[in-house]
């Protein structure tokens, strides 16, 4: 209910219900005519849902984002990043702006800026998105009209040349697991050497219990719920993977259950894959003792414990994953058994509904993957010698080789 009263010699103002019990207040009428009219033309607007309350747009972006933070039901990994990109960056910009002075304008500058500071364009775009889902969320609540990041349409920022995810032959990768053995163990080669072969992300892998790989069916299982190891604020917690399309059955070639079952004899955690001091992995701990070096080398140091010359700088572990996506391709594997076997949407939904993976089909997926690997072994064998990199094939193929399953023979 709205209602005009006196506040003044000559001089009335709106009352009107707020959303939370209490009353707001419009003052600055000369007559009592105007203020009724204002009166009625709010109460109009309440009941259709599209009142602005004047008193929301004065909270800053500091006080709002308390109540957003608070409504936001994300997962905890996401939450964390958004948290960060808040504090960051967009409180220390914008928190004690008011959520009606903020125009889209200053912001899409703000970005520029943060550009030409250095940060990354992902980064620049995530801040500023994160930014417009709380303006969005603003306008949703009637605290301001619109939200006021909007799309540029005038203009043309200037061409940002992307660069390309580096990716790995299988040759690279045996050369970048094995420098990666010899720096910290066994177990970080057959975490590489999984990832490339499987596709999987980091935090599937990281998250891989022993109860989930099924060695005598050749395949392994991403848990929709608790298939995924995430880092919150320095804890380390499971849950669910990415999207709901990343939990697939992964379906594992020979050399690699062989190389799992090796693996797996040598620790009794639940977890498949865990440091050699038995606890679960962390991202960054890995990418410095293990993935950067065993990448990268380490000319660079005086005196380091191993030596490990560069065999592709710039890869990284997401990297495994961009390389078994190029590697269906190069191989004619239909999109749709590569995407079932990534956790990946087919763009079109008729056909993401509709098509499916024959078992031909994944038959000749998985010999074009075993192919790969001995092809890899056997040119690693050949040219140990004559690279002058410190790749240890014969390391690789004895990992390979299942315990109880010694006449087996994984290079032919």
């Amino acid at each position: 209910m709205a209602y005009a009263e006196k506040s003044g010699k000559n001089l009335w103002r709106v009352r009107y219900s707020k959303d939370d019990g209490g009353l707001g207040t419009i003052s600055g009428f000369a007559s009592k005519i105007a203020a009724e009219h204002k009166a009625t033309e709010i109460e109009a607007d309440q009941r259709r849902g599209q009142f602005l309350d004047p008193d929301g747009g004065k909270l800053t972006l500091a006080e709002w984002s308390i109540a957003w933070f608070d409504a936001l039901d994300v997962a905890a990994t996401t939450e964390a990043q958004y948290r960060s990109l808040v504090r960051n960056h967009i409180l220390a910009r914008w928190g004690s702006t008011r959520l009606d002075a903020i125009s889209g304008l200053a912001v899409h500058t703000w970005g520029k800026k943060l550009r030409a500071e250095g940060y990354a364009q992902a980064t620049v775009v995530t801040i500023v998105k994160v930014m417009s889902m709380m303006l969005a969320d603003a306008a949703e609540e009637r605290l301001i009209a619109a939200n006021p990041i909007q799309p540029r349409r005038r203009g043309k920022r200037r061409h940002e040349v992307r660069t390309e995810r580096v990716w790995a032959t299988p040759e690279q990768v045996l050369g970048v697991a094995a420098q990666a053995a010899a720096l910290v163990g066994d177990w970080a080669a057959v975490l590489m050497i999984t990832a490339a072969w499987t596709g999987a992300r980091w935090g599937e892998l990281a998250g891989l219990r022993r109860h989930n790989l099924h060695l005598d069916d050749a395949t392994t299982v991403i848990d929709r719920h608790t298939g995924a190891l995430h880092e919150v604020n320095g804890r380390l917690e499971l849950g669910p993977p990415k999207t709901a399309e990343s939990a697939p059955i992964i379906t594992l070639p020979p050399f690699l259950v062989h190389l799992l079952w090796t693996h797996l004899d040598g620790h009794d955690h639940p977890h498949v894959f865990v440091t050699a001091e038995g606890e679960l992995l962390r991202r960054s701990n890995f990418a410095r003792r293990a993935m950067r070096p065993a990448a990268d080398g380490n000319h660079h140091r005086p005196r380091p414990r191993i030596r490990v010359h560069p065999v592709l700088p710039g890869l990284v572990f997401h990297g495994f994953r961009h390389s078994h996506k190029t590697w269906l391709i190069a191989d004619g594997i239909p999109d749709v058994a590569q995407a079932r076997r990534l956790g990946h949407r087919i763009p079109d939904k008729i056909e993401h509904i509709y098509s499916h993976v024959a078992p031909e089909v994944e038959t000749r997926l998985i010999n074009a993957l075993q192919h790969r690997w001995t092809t890899a072994l056997h040119t690693l064998t050949a040219n140990t010698t004559t690279t002058g990199t410190h790749h240890n094939a014969e390391r690789l193929t004895r990992l390979a080789a299942r315990r109880d399953h010694p006449a087996i023979n994984l290079t032919a």
